[in-house]
């Protein structure tokens, strides 16, 4: 090549300035407004970041089936978040924050409660998935305008509570038939009342969480709803409640079918047949052996209809037994600080003083008890009719 051409080839070319080729050929930079660098540190760059292949993407079989089974957009709320937004032909997840606003305003046009609206807008948040969860500032804005227009909205519905006048007639019924049904159920109830618990915490049980001592039974928790760390809880029986030869009769009845651990609480077939992995396995996908909560309820409500009991106004559920033990202890003048370790109440609550333990000291104490009664008669004979 002649140095003309050399020349004519070097004066078409595109002449670029070496900084600009610097920017064109450096890496990506990683940083942002919580980006924090040391003096004497490089800007990150994405060329300092690790390579990934596709082991690094995917999780095994067995992790795959956990996290289908504990789905979170498997609840009650959830489900009735979708079909709402198939009628509103709305996206359900990920969903928009506008969307989830909306949605809100159904919730407090049906009139529910505050306290029910915060737990379904919680769990439909918290099944959306990571960094695909929509903003809650305007959903509480319209929350709070409702809380202020609804004051009956904020009113908390306590269950009938289930003192033992009214659950000892509910277990001798369950027994009366002898179907091990029955015998699970009165075992249900009376390990509720007297471990004080949530109807969940009951179904939750396992056998090798029991051990039977003289006088009782030691139960290990591994953590409840207001504790993480583990307890060992000591529950002395009654001769009225027979927790022992209740719950020892049930657990007797399933090791004849061979069962000796697991769920303690578990749903029973036809036939008398106590329900194993190998039979609920088509049908129990979330809460696995264990009774689900709905179920516990369903048991209650029928088990109280049997005995043919009546209530002064107020729905019968399972949170009942919790509520009936609670009512029970402060009718008989245990304190606060009593019921709040029974009880397993978050330290300084106010459910133990405000719902059990002053309304039992009010209707002791009511002034109006030392007024008489009167009555036609006496009144006569002060003025000596």
């Amino acid at each position: 090549m002649s140095l003309r051409e050399r020349d004519d080839e070097l004066v078409d070319a595109e002449l670029v300035d070496d900084r600009e080729l610097a920017l064109v050929a450096a890496p990506r930079l990683l940083v942002d407004h919580d980006t924090v660098l040391y003096p004497g540190q490089e800007l990150p760059t994405a060329a300092n970041g690790p390579t990934y292949s596709e082991q690094d993407l995917y999780v095994s079989d067995e992790t795959a089936a956990i996290l289908q089974d504990t789905d979170p957009t498997d609840t009650g709320p959830m489900r009735a978040f979708k079909a709402w937004c198939a009628q509103q032909d709305r996206v359900p997840v990920p969903c928009t924050t506008a969307t989830y606003t909306e949605y809100s305003r159904h919730l407090m046009a049906r009139g529910l409660k505050v306290s029910t609206i915060k737990n379904y807008m919680s769990q439909i948040k918290t099944a959306m998935p990571p960094g695909k969860k929509p903003d809650n500032s305007l959903y509480l804005r319209l929350l709070e305008n409702y809380r202020k227009n609804n004051k009956r909205a904020l009113r908390v519905r306590r269950a009938f509570p289930l003192t033992l006048p009214y659950l000892i007639p509910m277990m001798e019924k369950a027994e009366e038939d002898g179907r091990p049904a029955g015998w699970r159920d009165a075992a249900l109830f009376a390990f509720g009342y007297r471990f004080l618990g949530r109807s969940i915490e009951d179904a939750d049980l396992e056998i090798e969480d029991l051990t039977f001592t003289d006088s009782g039974v030691l139960v290990w928790l591994p953590e409840d709803k207001t504790h993480d760390e583990e307890q060992n809880l000591v529950l002395l029986d009654r001769p009225d409640l027979q927790l022992v030869p209740r719950l020892t009769r049930w657990l007797d009845y399933m090791a004849s079918q061979g069962i000796t651990s697991g769920p303690v609480f578990r749903h029973v077939l036809r036939g008398g047949k106590v329900a194993t992995a190998e039979t609920r396995a088509k049908t129990a996908k979330v809460r696995g052996l264990h009774l689900r909560g709905h179920t516990v309820n369903e048991r209650v409500k029928h088990w109280f209809a049997a005995a043919g009991l009546v209530t002064d106004g107020r729905h019968v559920s399972s949170q009942g037994v919790r509520a009936g033990a609670a009512t029970d202890l402060a009718q008989a003048g245990a304190t606060d600080d009593e019921l709040e370790r029974a009880g397993r109440w978050r330290p300084g609550s106010q459910v133990p003083r405000t719902v059990y333990v002053r309304p039992a000291q009010a209707e002791r104490n009511d002034p109006f008890n030392k007024v008489p009664v009167y009555s036609i008669a006496r009144d006569d004979d002060e003025r000596g009719g």
